[in-house]
């Protein structure tokens, strides 16, 4: 039996843990082959390199595709784009995939989808239709409008992308990927680690164990040269709070100069006493470390996937994740510092949340190789208006 060659793309940090668990039923599906390409910001240091990760999870990289350029603008972004689309032609030139897939909505991605629509390699979307209201959205259904097939991770989401003009039959609800990490997690929720032995990181030598919040602030593409000031408004926030703190490094995005530099301009005059500073964790410690804190604060979208599964506390800042499902676990703020404080405050203070499944139940590895396996790969788009 010839197996299909499904050729999955990771181009950073945060898409490995969207997409483990569909790595995963690819690899041990009897009628699939799993090439993985790993890219861009997933490959470097200052980011959190995900490689390691990655092999140490069992999985055999196929190729690296060094794309990023330095400048963390705009003009950057697009240059970054445009040598991915010139690196992943030629790897999907020489790896020859029946499909392609590409994920979410971080700006490298689009690279991915010009690279196979352009070589008439079907291509898969995964966690198309959803809405941001920034330079992520256009593209995500710029992504969508390539692709082939779509795996969505919700029912609006799915509507969205047939009010796009897809197929409806190639749009599948199959639920996020991360959601299947977070139900190990929700499974057995003990922190079984010590973070700061494990990992390390940087500052203060936090005493977290009597309770503690996470940070994970990125800079707004859109909003790129405000995100000094952002991050600084954030970070007064928390020292004032002075709660025990595992903060994490921003992403490649346009911007993170600022985020960075806010960061370690901070650190250095006001010599915060209650923040610990890390770059990256695998993905099961990382949902691990947010099911037993107090509450997520910053505007990454693991605030508004994962911890509405494990009934995590968030406060999110900002426009970032603008529009986007949620549920009752966050609480939308300004890059205010009161308003920071006080959202904070309001969530510590009440009681437990429940787990919501507006992004699936924790099936959705199984269900994406299933629909790999079985999907028609020879066919036309039916476009309608």
């Amino acid at each position: 039996m010839v197996k299909r060659k499904i050729c999955v793309v990771v181009t950073a940090r945060p898409s490995y843990s969207r997409v483990k668990s569909a790595l995963a039923a690819i690899k041990n599906h009897p009628k699939l082959e799993l090439q993985l390409v790993i890219a861009g910001s997933a490959l470097l240091d200052r980011y959190g390199n995900a490689v390691d990760y990655i092999e140490n999870d069992g999985f055999k990289v196929d190729e690296k595709v060094f794309m990023v350029l330095e400048g963390e603008n705009p003009t950057a972004m697009a240059k970054t784009t445009g040598l991915g689309v010139m690196e992943l032609s030629n790897v999907f030139y020489k790896l020859q995939p029946d499909a392609v897939v590409t994920i979410a909505d971080r700006f490298e991605t689009i690279s991915t989808s010009i690279a196979a629509a352009y070589q008439n390699i079907p291509l898969v979307h995964i966690q198309g239709g959803e809405v941001t209201g920034n330079i992520d959205e256009k593209v995500r259904h710029a992504n969508t409008k390539l692709a082939d097939i779509h795996l969505v991770a919700s029912k609006e989401a799915k509507e969205r992308v047939i009010k796009l003009g897809e197929n409806p039959k190639m749009v599948f609800n199959t639920g996020c990927p991360s959601i299947d990490l977070a139900k190990e997690v929700l499974d057995n929720p003990s922190l079984n680690y010590n973070p700061i032995q494990k990992y390390g990181g940087v500052g203060t030598e936090i005493d977290w164990k009597k309770g503690y919040i996470v940070v994970m602030q990125h800079p707004v593409t859109t909003e790129y040269k405000q995100s000094k000031f952002d991050v600084t408004t954030t970070l007064e926030a928390i020292k004032e709070l002075n709660i025990p703190t595992f903060w994490f490094w921003p992403n490649v995005d346009a911007g993170s100069d600022g985020t960075s530099s806010g960061i370690r301009t901070f650190r250095e005059l006001k010599k915060p006493t209650n923040i610990r500073f890390f770059k990256n964790m695998e993905p099961n410690d990382f949902l691990r470390l947010l099911k037993n804190s107090k509450c997520l604060i910053g505007n990454s979208s693991v605030g508004i996937r994962e911890c509405s599964y494990l009934g995590v506390p968030v406060v999110n800042i900002g426009t970032r994740q603008h529009k986007r499902e949620r549920g009752i676990n966050v609480i939308d703020v300004n890059y205010d510092k009161n308003e920071i404080i006080s959202a904070i405050k309001q969530h510590i203070e009440s009681s437990g949340l429940t787990s919501e499944t507006i992004y699936g139940n924790g099936q959705s590895g199984k269900k994406i190789a299933e629909v790999l396996a079985t999907v028609d790969l020879i066919f036309h788009k039916t476009i309608t208006y």
